[in-house]
């Protein structure tokens, strides 16, 4: 058998919706928000896969035959099932942050460890010795904060939002990465007196719904209105809404996240799939712990010009591929009419996850799915997908 339902685990973020992830599942709304769906063997929250002689978790599935279910290739290079699949529904805004290179994963998770800091301690930095490149592929329309504003555009914001004006000249003389540490190293009653006036201006505006998403102060009101703390302390994360790239993406359109592009999701529903990590350095819009040196260490300083990927149609026009630099994993989405059949022989370990619709998934099993629900093809199953409606599948494997 290498053709198995697979079963994710939703995970309970404060910033996540209540309806979205239950409503694609299947299952009752918690009273928790539901933030993330993960599809993957991470040892944190692994998803379970049905056999023959029962549900075992999928990293404990990897372990009794890795080359055979993640692949040999894939098994000698990674030792493990290389990324994370998730579906997030984004509420509130994430935190400002940064993924770390491989080679920093593994001195950053090195160093903790020797100093014996608990891989659950809420100052942990680095839980594992990974990189976490990403790609998001939206589900909705979606909005994201994706590195910094390109030159022009930055210096064009410190001159013209009059709050900012006395910031014009530390990013003239140190640039990007100057202009960042200032802000965020302030002490916090200076970051008090710049942001209050602004975000004072802002408030009045977006509670009367005439500011558009694409301006930053709709992002830096929101922000202020859920921060229980803002009256007291404004967050420096509020900075990032405006020196960032504000980027609205359509469904079906995606965005990659490489090592140290800072980066904030704003609201929307999404795909993502990244390397099998669960390393992120912050610095603003979060009660989670925050490290700015750290964070300073590890982000790019230089301005970025969004690039959306449309995808790049393979399979006769079936499914979208939408390629990144990343070795650890691939998306693609397949959308199959009744009378079209997908073929397909797994070069390494796929999860699929219906998005709508209902398909028949034919290969060492016979497995029919509806919404919501997953399989995994183990490394060499030659399977095909059929419909007698109309289907959307997202695809996660390794590009081998």
């Amino acid at each position: 058998m290498k053709l198995f339902r697979l079963d994710g685990k939703v995970q309970h973020y404060a910033w996540g919706g209540y309806q979205y992830i239950p409503s694609l599942l299947g299952i009752a709304p918690s009273e928790k928000p539901s933030a993330e769906y993960w599809m993957g063997a991470h040892p944190s929250a692994p998803s379970v896969i049905t056999t023959g002689n029962g549900p075992v978790p999928f990293n404990e599935l990897i372990q009794q035959q890795p080359a055979e279910i993640v692949g040999p290739q894939v098994w000698g290079q990674f030792k493990e099932l290389p990324y994370l699949f998730k579906i997030l529904d984004v509420k509130d805004m994430l935190s400002i942050q940064v993924h770390p290179t491989k080679a920093e994963a593994e001195k950053g998770f090195a160093r903790e460890n020797a100093a014996g800091i608990p891989l659950n301690a809420p100052n942990r930095n680095y839980k594992d010795d990974n990189h976490k490149p990403e790609i998001m592929v939206a589900l909705s329309e979606f909005w994201l904060l994706h590195g910094f504003l390109p030159q022009e555009q930055l210096s064009q914001v410190l001159k013209t939002i009059p709050e900012f004006t006395s910031l014009s000249g530390i990013y003239e003389k140190e640039g990007y990465y100057g202009l960042y540490k200032s802000v965020m190293e302030m002490p916090q009653a200076l970051v008090n007196m710049i942001l209050r006036p602004l975000t004072d201006r802002m408030l009045p505006s977006y509670q009367a719904g005439t500011l558009p998403k694409s301006d930053p102060g709709f992002w830096a009101a929101r922000a202020v209105l859920n921060d229980p703390e803002s009256a007291e302390k404004i967050d420096r994360g509020i900075f990032s809404i405006y020196f960032f790239n504000i980027m609205q993406v359509q469904p079906g359109q995606a965005v990659f996240q490489d090592a140290g592009i800072p980066h904030a999701y704003l609201e929307g529903q999404n795909v993502e799939l990244m390397a099998n990590s669960d390393n992120v350095l912050r610095g603003g819009l979060t009660p989670k712990h925050v490290d700015v040196p750290e964070l300073l260490k590890h982000t790019r300083f230089e301005g970025v010009h969004p690039n959306i990927l449309q995808g790049d149609n393979i399979s006769g026009g079936l499914e979208k591929i939408y390629p990144t630099p990343a070795p650890d994993f691939v998306v693609s989405r397949i959308n199959l009419q009744p009378g079209q059949v997908y073929t397909y022989t797994a070069k390494a370990a796929e999860i699929m996850i219906v998005i709508s619709g209902n398909a028949t998934i034919k290969g060492s099993d016979t497995l029919s799915l509806e919404k919501g629900q997953c399989v995994m093809a183990a490394y060499g199953e030659t399977y095909e997908i059929t419909t007698s409606g109309n289907v959307e599948l997202y695809k996660a494997t390794v590009p081998v």
